[in-house]
C-alpha cells in the first residue's frame, strides 16, 4: 500500500498541470462593455388649449389722433390647437421632431378713444386670428421614475397666421371701417416643458406646457365704411398685430415605430483546442 501512495500523488500532480494549460489556451475573459441603450422613429399627436396674447396694435392713424389711449389695448380668446409630428429618440435622453400643427380661431376684442372735435369718441376693435405653426424640436429627457419622464426642450420654426374678419366700430360718430382676412409669415421659436408617461415600451402620453413667440401679423389694407374718406388719410394701412405669443397646455401621445430595448453583453463561447 505504501507503494501506491506516491504514484496517486504523482497523476493528482499531472492532472493538475493538464488543467492549467487547458486554461492557458482559452481565450482572456474580457469586461463587459457598457450597456447601450437606443430608440427609434416615432409618431406623435396632440391637441392643446392655447391663451394668446398680444404686445400692441399698430396703425398710422394712432399717431396723429388728438387725446389717443387705450381703454382695452387687447386680447384673445382662448382657442384649441391641434397638431401631428414625426420623431427620433436618440436614447434615453435625446430625441428630435418635426411637428406641423394648426391653431383654432381665437376671437380678439379692443377698445380705444380719441379727442373728434371736442367730443370723445371710441373704436370698438373685433376680429380673430387662427395660425399654422410648423417646428423642429429638441427634447431633453430628465430621467424616468416609475415610468414618468419629466423633459424640457426647445423649438424654432416658422408660422403662417392668419387675421379673419376684422372690424373697427365707431358707435358715437357712427362710421367704422374693415379689413379683409389676410396672411403673414413670420420666424416663431418655442419652450417646452412637462412629464411623460410610458403605457408601454412603445406607447407613450405626454403632458406638456409650451411658450411660443409668434411673430407678428397683419390685416389686409384697412378700408372705411364711408367710401368718401381717402387712403390719402392713411386709412388704408393694415392694421399690425405686433408681438404675438402664447401659453399653451397640450394633452400628446407618441407611438414608437419599432421595438426599443438595450443591448445586453454576452461572454464569447469558450474555445479549446481540447
Amino acid at each position: 500500500m505504501r507503494s501506491l501512495k506516491p504514484l496517486a500523488l504523482a497523476l493528482a500532480a499531472t492532472a493538475m498541470l493538464a488543467t492549467h494549460a487547458r486554461a492557458a489556451d482559452l481565450p482572456p475573459m474580457l469586461p463587459p462593455p457598457p450597456i447601450e441603450d437606443y430608440g427609434g422613429w416615432y409618431l406623435r399627436g396632440d391637441i392643446g388649449l392655447a391663451k394668446q396674447r398680444l404686445d400692441r396694435l399698430d396703425h398710422p392713424l394712432f399717431a396723429s389722433a388728438v387725446s389717443f389711449s387705450w381703454v382695452d389695448s387687447g386680447g384673445f380668446d382662448a382657442a384649441p390647437t391641434f397638431g401631428l409630428g414625426l420623431g427620433y429618440k436618440y436614447n434615453n435622453w435625446l430625441r428630435f421632431d418635426g411637428t406641423i400643427e394648426y391653431r383654432g380661431k381665437a376671437g380678439f376684442h379692443a377698445l380705444d378713444s380719441f379727442d373728434n372735435g371736442g367730443t370723445m369718441n371710441t373704436n370698438d376693435y373685433d376680429g380673430a386670428k387662427s395660425e399654422w405653426l410648423g417646428l423642429f424640436n429638441v427634447y431633453f429627457d430628465l430621467g424616468t421614475w416609475r415610468s414618468l419622464t419629466p423633459f424640457v426642450g426647445f423649438g424654432v420654426g416658422t408660422t403662417y397666421t392668419q387675421i379673419h374678419h376684422f372690424r373697427d366700430t365707431n358707435v358715437i360718430n357712427a362710421s367704422g371701417g374693415f379689413a379683409r382676412p389676410a396672411g403673414t409669415w413670420d420666424f416663431a421659436w418655442a419652450l417646452h416643458a412637462g412629464f411623460s408617461y410610458d403605457v408601454t415600451p412603445n406607447f407613450t402620453v405626454e403632458f406638456g406646457y409650451r411658450y411660443v413667440d409668434l411673430g407678428d401679423a397683419k390685416t389686409a389694407p384697412f378700408q372705411n365704411l364711408d367710401p368718401g374718406v381717402p387712403c390719402a388719410l392713411g386709412v388704408c394701412h393694415p392694421m399690425r398685430f405686433k408681438g404675438l405669443s402664447s401659453h399653451d397646455l397640450k394633452l400628446g401621445l407618441r407611438w414608437m415605430l419599432a421595438d426599443m430595448g438595450v443591448s445586453h453583453w454576452a461572454p464569447p463561447p469558450i474555445i479549446s483546442k481540447y
